[in-house]
């Protein structure tokens, strides 16, 4: 039986996009995988179509690296509107009731303080939360939105930025993978005692990529009978990484590692980074400037998770 040979070019590593409002982030992966006639591409966490800033798309073999990505430190600045809600809870969806009042900026202040650390949030009712099988947004869109669960969530800052006027707030959110903003600025809201949306979003962060390095979306297009965009956009597979504490290998050691063996941490005592945790924490093995993969310091072994 005869393989079909994939389509496209095989391109590794890292497109950091500057997402514009208007579309999805799948839009912008198939838009750039087409651009750059790449034969595979991912994303590494999903916008809102009204959302913009940092989409980092990866290319071949980094997608193997979109879970550790995704599992990054997030930086969002939102804008909430108080006084409506909405039934996605950004601009986007329709208003589903009204109120007058308007919190002060005391009252927000205040109300912030419960929403950060570990909390639990209910997502949005579109949101790709899967309900027996089916996804939240599919169920809503039908007109049956799912009563979600609370989950788990961890917000590491939330802070009152501008007031722009009494009907308007800008925050800036740091936190780490799943939690959504639309949850916060909802409520966030109610805390205050009114209602409330996003009414603007933007991501600043994904772990390593930031807005300084994202290329806007119109920059990297193509006429169709033109050449393929520059594979020249692209960061190294292993930038992805760069958040993970560094340990430095042998290139024997890095050789067995990379054959499937664990290496005891008695033999790596001095090189072992302050910063990985020596309890299932994860490190980014290195070798000569290369990277070979990345490690899990377990049970005083260093074990390889996923080799690159």
């Amino acid at each position: 039986m005869r393989h079909r040979k994939p389509r496209g070019r095989k391109l590794d590593g890292w497109l950091i996009v500057d997402k514009p409002p208007g579309l999805t982030s799948t839009d912008v992966v198939n838009r750039v995988r087409r651009w750059f006639d790449a034969q595979k591409a991912g994303h590494g966490g999903t916008l809102d179509p009204l959302a913009t800033g940092v989409l980092p798309v990866a290319f071949g073999a980094a997608t193997k690296t979109v879970p550790y990505v995704m599992d990054g430190t997030k930086i969002y600045r939102f804008t909430l509107r108080f006084g409506e809600a909405r039934d996605t809870d950004d601009a986007d969806g329709k208003v589903t009731a009204t109120t007058d009042a308007r919190p002060s900026d005391a009252a927000i202040t205040a109300a912030l303080e419960k929403f950060r650390g570990d909390i639990l949030q209910v997502p949005p009712a579109y949101s790709a939360v899967k309900v027996a099988g089916e996804r939240a947004y599919d169920l809503a869109r039908a007109g049956a939105p799912p009563a979600l669960e609370a989950r788990p969530a961890r917000v590491d800052r939330f802070e009152l930025i501008e007031r722009p006027d009494a009907d308007t707030a800008i925050f800036e959110v740091q936190s780490g993978k799943g939690v959504y903003m639309r949850s916060l600025a909802r409520d966030l809201a109610l805390a205050c005692g009114s209602l409330g949306h996003v009414a603007a979003l933007r991501r600043k962060r994904v772990g390593p990529f930031t807005e300084e390095s994202a290329i806007p979306l119109d920059k990297l297009a193509r006429a169709e009978d033109t050449p393929p965009t520059s594979p020249d956009f692209l960061l190294p597979v292993a930038t992805a990484l760069a958040d993970i504490p560094a340990l430095a290998l042998t290139e024997a050691e890095a050789y067995g590692l990379g054959h499937g063996q664990a290496i005891s941490l008695v033999a790596l005592m001095g090189r072992i980074p302050k910063a990985a945790n020596p309890d299932g924490g994860l490190a980014r093995a290195m070798a000569g400037g290369r990277v070979i993969g990345l490690c899990r310091l377990e049970d005083g072994w260093l074990k390889p998770e996923r080799l690159l």
